[in-house]
């Protein structure tokens, strides 16, 4: 017998506590870097990890979203609520607040599946293990695509914008 699955209101808050405190380093980081001038290693180091727990929070809301039943408009301030530094928490606060996070999972009821969204969710929480093996592998995989792409100030700067600050 397998072991029960956490909750997904539990899912979801672990992720956007975590999400935080990723935002934290990614501004002790930034500090470090450019008032006290400690080098680019601090902003490094606090910006990719705050890169892929923003990513681990990204899959995690459309699962939860998906399996849940958000409405758009939901998904959409979840979704951005990465975007805003320590916005996380308080959304998902309020998605408690608001019944959004249930204490099941919807999808691994019989029947409850619809659209290919809702199988794709239901056939991964069906398989957690691999479920969570392939997230892992896209969320390295976007990781490794945007540490490809640069830091995100620089995607769409000219070849005069994209040089590092120490030579400026």
């Amino acid at each position: 017998m397998s072991a029960p699955l956490p909750r997904p209101r539990r899912v979801y808050g672990t992720l956007a506590a975590a999400e935080m405190v990723t935002w934290t380093l990614l501004i002790v980081g930034m500090v470090a870097t450019y008032l006290l001038d400690a080098g680019h290693l601090p902003v490094r180091v606090g910006g990719g990890v705050h890169g892929f727990v923003f990513l681990a929070y990204v899959l995690v809301t459309l699962v939860v979203a998906v399996d849940q039943r958000w409405p758009v408009r939901d998904l959409a301030l979840g979704l951005a609520s990465a975007v805003v530094p320590y916005a996380t928490v308080p959304f998902e606060r309020s998605a408690e607040r608001r019944d959004l996070l249930g204490d099941r999972w919807r999808l691994l009821e019989a029947g409850a599946a619809a659209g290919p969204a809702g199988r794709l969710v239901a056939t991964g929480l069906r398989r957690p293990v691999l479920a969570v093996l392939v997230g892992l592998v896209a969320v390295v995989g976007v990781f490794v695509l945007m540490l490809a792409l640069g830091p995100p100030t620089q995607w769409f700067a000219g070849p005069e914008q994209s040089r590092p600050l120490a030579e400026v």
